[in-house]
């Protein structure tokens, strides 16, 4: 026997799986907007931390050209998801929802990749759960 809220929710066409949908989206939009804007106003500090960071690697000397490039991904994937729930909310196309969950996914293999070249195997094994958040996610608006 299904509830009352199941059941509403479908008389509203709302389906398990665009509720996952929206809450996948939510996370990631709330998870990158805050990254990528903390990037912008602790823009110094966080050039320094990772100046740090990869100071016996090679990325060092690219420190300058890949942090803008990561923050510009994570705002975008934030935004992405955040401007795609409105849409389909409203009842649109999942497009840029789609869009903000797969730029997701890269940022996560980014940040990934650069805490393995550093040889931070904890703060790589952190981002895992991430990388689960953003892929479920896609897989769901892909089904």
């Amino acid at each position: 026997m299904e509830s009352d809220i199941v059941l509403w929710l479908n008389d509203l066409n709302i389906s398990p799986e665009k509720i996952l949908r929206l809450l996948f989206s939510a996370m990631i939009a709330i998870l990158f907007l805050q990254s990528g804007i903390d990037k912008i106003m602790n823009w110094s500090g966080e050039k320094g931390f990772y100046q740090e960071h990869f100071k016996k690697t090679f990325l060092k000397s690219l420190v300058g050209v890949l942090m803008p490039v990561i923050t510009v991904s994570e705002v975008l994937a934030g935004a992405l998801s955040a401007i795609g729930i409105v849409i389909y909310l409203a009842g649109g196309s999942a497009d840029f929802a789609i869009l903000g969950m797969f730029l997701a996914c890269i940022s996560v293999i980014q940040l990934f990749f650069g805490q393995r070249i550093a040889k931070d195997y904890a703060g790589s094994a952190v981002l895992i759960p991430y990388f689960l958040l953003a892929s479920v996610g896609l897989y769901f608006y892909l089904i």
